[in-house]
């Protein structure tokens, strides 16, 4: 079982298995340059995505665009074909054109940095609340999309239904040194080792100690 008394050792493991896969091209984003408008746009692309769709379709956003205000100059099609081949383009498009208008219209063109606030935004939920917060401002937030959801349900750290009711329970026990790194590492881990469908449980490090709940199928 996994609990805060070997969690340390967990992470050090996950870190370890995750070096070889890169790093989720948002995060590469805010490491190369803190462009808040950048980060926010392509966290809501990446939802439903393949990382490496992602990158290509924020690219040749931003290609065209380089803050809010050009985004907010384009219609929906212009949008779309730019965007494209992301997961739900079409809604997506819509969503950015409405956040092109409240971020200008209600936050004078700036990102906001309060979790508050970024969840107004359309297309945002608290999962890209959270990662904006970590990535574009540096401050503490747990972001758990389905990748953190299911891994910390699976080792038993959790035992929630849903990624917000896991959230809450990450905030309650999880030692803060880990909150801004749990998104990266799992996102990783859980798209090369801990999959969704029959995990590499036999090359994974934590093999030994993981309960591997719900897990019916492994490799």
């Amino acid at each position: 079982m996994i609990t805060n008394e070997n969690i340390s050792k967990v992470f050090k493991i996950v870190e370890n298995h995750v070096k070889k896969f890169g790093t989720p091209y948002v995060t590469e984003i805010s490491l190369e340059k803190r462009d808040l408008f950048k980060i926010l746009v392509s966290t809501i692309l990446s939802a439903r995505t393949k990382d490496e769709v992602t990158k290509i379709a924020t690219e040749r956003l931003f290609s065209k665009i380089k803050n809010v205000y050009d985004l907010q100059k384009l219609d929906e099609k212009e949008i779309e074909e730019l965007i494209y081949p992301v997961g739900f383009y079409r809604s997506k498009a819509k969503l950015l054109k409405k956040l092109a208008n409240v971020l200008i219209e209600e936050f004078g063109g700036k990102v906001p940095q309060r979790i508050e606030d970024l969840t107004k935004l359309p297309g945002v939920g608290r999962k890209t609340a959270n990662l904006v917060l970590i990535l574009g401002f540096n401050k503490d937030g747990i972001c758990v999309d389905t990748h953190v959801h299911r891994i910390v349900n699976r080792w038993g750290y959790v035992k929630t239904k849903i990624p917000e009711e896991t959230e809450m329970e990450l905030r309650k026990k999880l030692p803060k040194k880990f909150w801004k790194r749990i998104n990266t590492l799992l996102v990783s881990f859980g798209q090369n080792i801990c999959k969704p469908v029959s995990p590499k449980c036999s090359v994974c490090g934590l093999k030994d100690i993981c309960p591997k709940i719900g897990v019916k199928i492994f490799r």
